[in-house]
């Protein structure tokens, strides 16, 4: 077993809509991880709390059979189309992050169907292509051991496929594409018959020297009659100044189609730095939207600066 750490700190800055107080604030990460061979297969844990203040944490079991792929139970630590849901080069974090989201929406743009809490996730590759799949059964949630979800109806699957440019012959491509849907258990349709929610995405990033230039395309619908579907395009180009320095900047688009209204187009771009200097990292970051989470007029904005240590 083994145990590795780290731990950031932030000093973040909001509009002049809401009240920042103190701006400074802490994260620590602690990690485990257990392998062994059991019955010619290898089995290994994996758990890490990450952030010790905030009280979350994830955890994945996986069995690692050969050539016949990995099979895990995941809780947290990311499964199937939740992996590429954003796939733009960054240098820092992603041109969403710490904005305002409404819950109404999820984190909108974003694509996951089954999530990535209680899932079955199976990974394995062929042909140069990466299938990583994840299958929930009934409402995504970290259940302890002997103990079963309250909620019915809303199991889900998706598949994210991945690969690079080298079985076309193209050096310094990543591809990829994913496809996911979860039932409307939880939902409750007012007129008419409720669908499936569908997820799909599909993202290329190219990389000639320093320069990284990414395109991803998206959406999401909604199978709840009357519900707002979601389509997203995004781009993002990154420079590695040299091997301790990086910059990016992106721009992403989320429209919202709405049944009874005017549609609505989000807005948002970033942009960020980096330097790492062994094992201590700064970093920065300034996003910004307009028309926030299908609002029409709302505007947000963020800025960061992290220091973290790994240890």
């Amino acid at each position: 077993m083994t145990v590795s750490g780290a731990t950031l700190l932030t000093y973040t800055s909001e509009d002049s809509t809401e009240v920042t107080g103190n701006p400074f604030g802490m994260k620590t990460n602690i990690g485990f991880t257990a392998s062994g061979d059991v019955n010619g297969m290898t089995v290994s844990y994996m758990q890490t709390s990450i952030d010790q203040f905030a009280g979350m944490s994830s955890a994945r079991l996986s069995i690692d059979m050969g050539d016949m792929g990995t099979l895990a139970f995941d809780q947290g630590s990311g499964s199937g189309l939740a992996t590429i849901d954003d796939k733009t080069p960054t240098a820092a974090e992603e041109i969403w992050d710490g904005l305002d989201t409404d819950t109404t929406y999820g984190s909108a743009g974003l694509v996951g169907a089954a999530g990535s809490s209680g899932v079955w996730n199976y990974i394995n590759s062929m042909g140069g292509v990466t299938a990583n799949i994840a299958i929930r059964n009934g409402a995504g949630a970290k259940l302890g051991d002997g103990a079963s979800g309250g909620a019915a109806g809303d199991n889900a699957w998706d598949i994210a496929l991945t690969g690079s440019g080298d079985m076309v012959g193209v050096e310094g491509l990543s591809w990829g594409l994913g496809y996911g849907e979860a039932e409307n258990g939880a939902q409750i349709s007012t007129a008419g018959e409720s669908g499936d929610d569908e997820h799909m995405t599909v993202f290329a990033n190219y990389s000639a020297g320093p320069v990284t230039l990414g395109y991803q395309q998206g959406h999401i619908n909604n199978g709840s009659t009357g519900s707002v579907d979601q389509t997203i395009d995004a781009w993002g180009i990154a420079l590695a100044v040299n091997e301790n320095m990086s910059v990016s900047y992106g721009e992403r688009e989320v429209e919202f189609s709405n049944p009874s209204a005017n549609d609505v187009t989000e807005k948002g771009e970033g942009l960020a730095i980096s330097y790492t200097m062994g094992s201590m990292k700064i970093a920065g970051n300034r996003n910004e939207v307009s028309n926030n989470n299908n609002s029409s007029g709302t505007n947000d904005a963020m800025t960061e600066i992290a220091v973290s240590f790994a240890f």
